[in-house]
């Protein structure tokens, strides 16, 4: 290849870099915001699941210090509780409905619309970090998404909300809002039952002491049956040295007849 031929291969690498880099880049921007996910599980409709909010903080010299998520009340979620994170209060706040709700044949006048999380003193994600909340509801609303706009608060007053939701045509908004997609129940899934939160101070507590007597007659019958193994052993033992103590008088006897 001749020296032009190599310039213009090197000039069409770079360019190539250089664009490929441009859009990596914005690409990460776009996709920093505020998301919903629900980790190694399936949202079922009717059900309970764990949501896990992730918030990255976009700032290069402010920490982000608050997040406020709504809930939306026009399709109602009657319970949802926060996981402990080192530093942070959440609060869940509740708003009573305009009409109640059946939900699992109970009636429903009031449902979750906001839960906020602020950072205590000295407290924040730091830029260049970012910090995952977690909370866990239901019973979950028969829709096919749940959309929870959130905003986010820096520690230089700056306020930056994710509250546009998702588009007809699939494309992703400037300020995405945090959704969690919704499958119908399976059937059979019972989720009155199945799926609901043990009620508080029980953590299955029937099941453990099921569990407990089960291995309990277990050891039981392995101990019964570890001891008739030893009685039966040392019965054999005692018959067999028996029977040699009586082959050794006999051969003793005959050895002291035949001498006489």
């Amino acid at each position: 290849m001749s020296t032009n031929g190599f310039k213009r291969a090197g000039a069409v690498v770079g360019v190539t870099v250089v664009t490929s880099a441009a859009l990596l880049l914005g690409s990460g921007a776009a996709s920093a915001h505020v998301t919903a996910k629900v980790l190694g599980e399936t949202a079922e409709q009717g059900g309970y699941t764990k949501i896990t909010l992730r918030v990255p903080n976009e700032e290069d010299d402010a920490g982000t210090v608050k997040l406020e998520v709504q809930v939306p009340t026009d399709t109602p979620i009657s319970s949802m509780r926060t996981k402990a994170v080192p530093g942070w209060k959440a609060v869940v706040t509740t708003t009573k409905l305009d009409e109640p709700v059946e939900v699992h044949g109970a009636e429903v006048a009031e449902a979750v619309s906001k839960i906020t999380w602020t950072a205590g003193p000295g407290v924040r994600i730091n830029p260049g970090e970012f910090a995952e909340f977690e909370v866990s509801g239901g019973p979950l609303p028969e829709a096919e998404q749940l959309v929870m706009p959130a905003i986010q608060t820096y520690d230089d007053k700056k306020v930056v909300r994710w509250d546009e939701p998702p588009t007809e045509d699939g494309s992703e908004p400037e300020h995405p809002a945090p959704v969690v997609e919704l499958t119908p129940a399976s059937e059979g899934s019972g989720h009155h039952a199945a799926s609901a939160p043990p009620a508080e101070g029980e953590s299955g507590a029937s099941h453990d002491v099921e569990n407990v007597a089960a291995e309990s007659s277990s050891d039981d019958t392995a101990r019964w049956l570890g001891g008739a193994g030893l009685l039966v052993g040392a019965l054999g033992l005692g018959v067999g040295v028996g029977a040699t103590m009586r082959a050794r008088k006999a051969v003793s006897g005959a050895k002291t007849g035949g001498e006489s």
